[in-house]
């Protein structure tokens, strides 16, 4: 095979954190969808071991739900995955410990890790996949850590992709919210970059995946969300894709490539307590839960997308994605096109990407992002010539 002709699939799905067993049942709906690529990169949110510590940093959320028992990490055998990466803010919940039993784990059984290590160098090494010549490199880093939780020269931890936050007020009515700004600190950023130009040098297509933004608040962007993937596509990332707030965020394209700002959930159940249907967030933000259903999040949680890359010599050949719902069983299962549920998640993804770049097309049973400069407004396309 020339290099002309090859070419290298990798699908990439968000976190991963089912707390039922048996944990394999999560993922026997999307195994089809999962078994058409040559790779799976997936977000590991929980720590599988029986070492480590409460330490003092861990406050919100229970940190007992985020280390569990080795056996429930099978869930990750039963998707398939490739490439895990650990680059979470529930990492370092029982210190590094936990995180390097994790690691370990996930080693044994052949799959690649990466965003965490026992230094820095090892947490901000890419991990690179290679078939017929066609080589990509990973990437990924966590904006939602403590103190203490980045790994920074021979201390443990996550790569990290720090930001800092001030408020300011802006309504004169008393109680309403301020005005939340944030930004990324510069030598978290420069680092990234550094990292981004390293791994192009041995890569044909560089994935960064960052675990960042508001968590459950649909639509909306933290204010260093935008600059920093735009610094990450000018150092030279072909892609971005991005998960923590465990629903949809806009899909940019930015000067030809694609920035997924989070792909929502994957295989996860959400802390299962069948007593509350309803849950607060920062006491703004409230929302019902399915009674009965072991799904734990909200409706708007239910829609996802499964970001389907085509790898060439030449870089990335396609963007894809897989629309997929999430039913009461905590079971994505990929929809397609004439199903009301497709419809669904694509209306969610015109709606959170209304004030991005962006232009999405329906080419089989999967929507592919138009990654060509648009010179009409963005929006949904059939195919044929913009209004």
């Amino acid at each position: 095979m020339n290099d002309s002709q090859a070419s290298l699939t990798l699908l990439a799905g968000g976190d991963v954190a089912p707390l039922l067993q048996p944990v394999d049942q999560f993922a026997e709906l999307i195994q089809p969808t999962l078994d058409t690529v040559d790779f799976r990169f997936l977000q590991c949110e929980r720590t599988y071991s029986h070492r480590g510590s409460w330490p003092d940093w861990q406050t919100i959320p229970a940190g007992h739900w985020t280390r569990l028992d080795p056996e429930y990490a099978s869930v990750f055998k039963a998707a398939r995955a490739d490439v895990v990466s650990v680059a979470s803010n529930h990492a370092l919940d029982f210190g590094w410990e936990a995180l390097e039993d994790t690691i370990e784990l996930f080693t044994s059984w052949g799959m690649k890790v990466v965003g965490g290590g026992a230094n820095q160098a090892e947490a901000h090494k890419p991990v690179i996949l290679e078939k017929d010549g066609v080589r990509v490199a990973i990437l990924a880093y966590c904006s939602a850590i403590r103190d203490g939780q980045a790994a920074v020269g021979d201390h443990p931890g996550v790569a990290g992709l720090r930001a800092k936050t001030w408020y300011v007020p802006i309504d004169f009515q008393p109680g309403c919210p301020p005005l939340i700004m944030s930004e990324a600190i510069e030598p978290d950023v420069v680092a990234m970059e550094n990292d981004i130009r390293e791994a192009k040098k041995i890569a044909h297509a560089v994935v960064v995946c960052l675990h960042w933004g508001v968590r459950y608040i649909p639509k909306v962007l933290a204010t260093y969300q935008q600059p920093v993937a735009h610094r990450a596509i000018d150092a030279g990332a072909d892609v971005i894709i991005g998960h923590h707030p465990h629903t949809l965020k806009p899909v940019e394209v930015y000067q030809g490539k694609v920035c997924f700002y989070s792909i929502g959930n994957f295989l996860t159940t959400g802390q299962q307590d069948a007593s509350k249907t309803s849950h607060a967030e920062w006491n703004l933000f409230w929302y019902e839960r399915t009674p009965g259903a072991r799904y734990g999040f909200p409706d708007h949680c239910r829609q996802i997308v499964l970001p389907k890359l085509t790898i060439t010599t030449e870089g990335i050949s396609r963007v894809g994605m897989v629309p997929a719902y999430i039913n009461d069983q905590a079971q994505p299962v990929a929809v397609r096109p004439g199903d009301p549920l497709f419809d669904e998640v694509l209306n969610r993804l015109e709606w959170v990407s209304a004030e991005s770049e962006h232009r999405f097309e329906v080419v089989g049973d999967e929507l592919a992002v138009v990654t060509l400069s648009p010179t009409r407004r963005p929006g949904r396309s059939s195919g044929g010539p913009w209004p």
